[in-house]
């Protein structure tokens, strides 16, 4: 099993915050089929042998995710789509 920790600074405020982290998981769902749901500022997201959260405050994004053993492999091509994203989405 491996883990995914990313944070992030930003200035677009709570609620572009969470439209842009809905594109992050729309995004998400297109490449690697991930549902996802909010809970309060938490999108909750999972799909087998992936699970985790996105968080958003109004000056800062985290996701943690955790990867079941056959995704592990794939954990830097998941790192970086999430950063090119994070780029995109909330610069």
């Amino acid at each position: 099993m491996a883990d995914i920790e990313l944070n992030r600074k930003h200035a677009i405020g709570l609620k572009k915050a969470k439209a842009a982290a809905q594109k992050v998981a729309d995004e998400l769902a297109e490449k690697f089929d991930v549902s996802s749901q909010w809970a309060g500022n938490t999108l909750e997201f999972e799909r087998s042998g992936i699970s985790g959260a996105l968080t958003v405050t109004k000056d800062s994004v985290a996701v943690h995710a955790k990867l079941g053993f056959l995704l592990s492999a794939f954990k830097p091509k998941i790192e970086e789509q999430i950063n090119r994203n994070f780029d995109k989405y909330f610069a």
